[in-house]
């Protein structure tokens, strides 16, 4: 009997030798990753071990209300790169998991969004192990790389919206990548409001107005939304002049309204005029628009005597010559009789209405109309990238470092030729040489920065510039490099039409700095496009106050045909002969 019972052990075990062992999981703590990996809020560095919201100097000086609710994660999240088919959340909480009008997967749930090499956004659903217990497990299972899976996305986890989390980690197979990004150095969007700013009653936390916001515009958002306790108090205004922010939402009306109307006025003149003291940026004051349609006319008196009181305090702080303050009356938010839960709160139709609304304002307030033909409008929004093997995401953010820590007076935005001129790419082993030594020559005495990046396109250039490659400086010129990677994608008309999109942009961002469009280097097999692109062009820029700049002397010899010694050997980029000659050319216009 033993000697059977050893010899089927024994088989089994061979058995189990020969199966293919799944990969074990690896799991990581965010908070073990850098002091900055918590998205969607200020002061990382003083909230380093924890996923709370306001800074720990505001307990004791802010409400124990709002200081409580502040500890919930309403608008956080984490984000990370991997190239796993399935990624697991695991979580302990502190608090309920659900109300009687909010399920569970809004008030303790997390959601997962994806991000591919085009910049495509994508949801991740959570299907096959979702439990809320002691710990809570979610489980995204087989995730497919549309754009290769050796490179994988870029995902943003959103936390809990009513529920304070105390630790949380991140689990994928332990032969797969997990990188985890460090939050943006971009200025923020800062929302200051009520419950429903905080998430009430989205379905899951994607779905919250201020995340939709987020997500579809990639501007960073702050969410300061306090369920029941947005009272326009100074003490949170004092926290929110902290931030420097990119625009402040005030959405408070909700907790104003009935009895505390009468305190809308005077502090609504006081918050606003201190974040004025501390910054000149955009205010957008919002309206109260929870009870539209209501059967009850003293509901609809209670949001109504709210806007008065609001539209009375907007009208005497422009009399006080307030700058750059905006307004977004309910009539413009587009809700319909479908969007509540139960009279107060926005379901997932009314978050969606709600940022809707907020989008087409932030549009209003952040980006000039582009001189552009009609139905050419949607072929370049703005997106990001992930198409080459350097890391998109942080070159952006070392932009933005840059411009922190030197003023540069010109500035280069281009693709890949502008990117190896001086700056190396490194990942893997691989190296893109940069050449220096012409660049250090033809800039000599100038503070440049090359923001050149290796396979963008119009509209990534459109979506840098848009967050903040040419903001917090005065450049004396601004060069624009791109274009080259839109053939094949896109007609000449297009392309030259985006080209007007990006020196639309670039007036708006930098409106004293003189704009040279340059021409796109000619490429091999490609040369009589390239050059009707540059002829169309320079016909466009003709008596305009934008310098056209010819790159084609030096490359192509009397036929128009690629003079292959000046490139790499890709008919493509420039060797170090090249970059001589591009100097060259470029020379004149940055001397004169």
């Amino acid at each position: 009997m033993k000697t059977s019972f050893r010899r089927v052990l024994f088989i089994a075990l061979c058995v189990c030798g020969l199966l293919p062992v799944g990969a074990q999981t690896k799991w990581m703590n965010p908070l073990e990753q850098g002091e900055n990996m918590v998205h969607g809020r200020w002061w990382n560095s003083e909230l380093s071990d924890n996923y709370h919201r306001l800074t720990p100097r505001a307990e004791g000086v802010v409400r124990s209300a709002v200081w409580n609710l502040s500890k919930q994660s309403a608008g956080l999240s984490i984000c990370f790169h991997t190239n796993a088919p399935s990624i697991k959340v695991r979580y302990g909480l502190k608090g309920g998991l659900s109300m009687f009008h909010m399920p569970s997967t809004g008030v303790s749930g997390v959601d997962l969004f994806a991000k591919d090499a085009e910049g495509k956004l994508r949801w991740c659903a959570s299907r096959f192990n979702l439990s809320f217990k002691d710990t809570v497990n979610y489980e995204f299972k087989d995730i497919t790389y549309f754009t290769g899976e050796g490179r994988g996305y870029d995902f943003e986890l959103f936390l809990p919206l009513y529920n304070e989390v105390t630790w949380l980690e991140i689990g994928v197979p332990e032969n797969r990548e997990l990188r985890f990004q460090p939050a943006s150095l971009e200025q923020p969007i800062v929302v200051y409001g009520t419950s429903v700013a905080q998430g009430a009653c989205a379905s899951r936390p994607g779905m919250a107005w201020t995340n939709i916001v987020h997500r579809e515009t990639d501007y960073p958002v702050i969410n300061l939304g306090f369920s029941g306790n947005g009272l326009l108090e100074e003490e949170v205004f004092n926290f929110i002049a902290e931030i420097d922010a990119k625009l402040y939402i005030l959405d408070c009306l909700p907790n104003l309204s009935t009895e505390r109307t009468e305190l809308i006025y005077d502090r609504m003149l006081k918050g606003v005029n201190l974040l004025r003291e501390k910054s000149d940026v955009p205010i957008l004051l919002m309206e109260h628009c929870y009870s539209n349609g209501s059967a009850s006319q003293q509901a609809v008196d209670w949001y109504m005597n709210a806007n008065k009181e609001q539209r009375r305090a907007y009208k005497t702080l422009q009399e006080q010559g307030v700058k750059d303050l905006h307004y977004l009356p309910y009539e413009e938010m587009g809700f319909t009789l479908d969007f509540m839960v139960e009279g107060c709160h926005p379901n997932d139709l009314g978050m969606r209405q709600y940022g809707d609304a907020v989008e087409r304002k932030i549009e209003e307030i952040f980006r000039p109309t582009p001189v552009i033909s009609k139905g050419i409008e949607n072929l370049f929004t703005p997106r990001t990238q992930q198409r080459d093997w350097y890391d998109w995401r942080a070159r952006h953010e070392l932009m933005l470092q840059r411009n922190c820590d030197e003023q540069p007076d010109i500035v280069l935005l281009g693709n890949s030729i502008t990117h190896f001129w001086s700056d190396d790419v490194r990942k893997e082993g691989k190296v893109a040489k940069a050449y220096r030594k012409s660049w250090d020559k033809l800039f000599k005495g100038h503070i440049v920065h090359n923001q050149g990046f290796g396979w963008d396109r119009i509209e990534n250039g459109l979506w840098r510039i848009a967050h903040g490659e040419l903001d917090g400086f005065e450049a004396k010129k601004v060069f624009l490099l791109l274009g080259t990677n839109n053939i094949g994608i896109n007609t000449d008309e297009e392309i030259v039409e985006g080209m007007m999109m990006l020196i639309d942009a670039v007036r708006h961002h930098q409106p004293t700095a003189c704009i040279y469009q340059v021409g796109i280097m000619p490429r091999r097999g490609g040369e009589a496009r390239v050059a009707a692109i540059n002829a169309l062009v320079a016909e466009r820029l003709r008596g305009t106050d934008v310098t056209y700049v010819d790159l084609t002397p030096g490359f192509v010899d009397a036929e128009g045909k690629l003079i292959e010694a000046m490139f790499a050997g890709d008919g493509l980029h420039p060797n170090e002969q090249g970059y001589t000659i591009e100097a060259k050319n470029l020379e004149k216009y940055i001397r004169e």
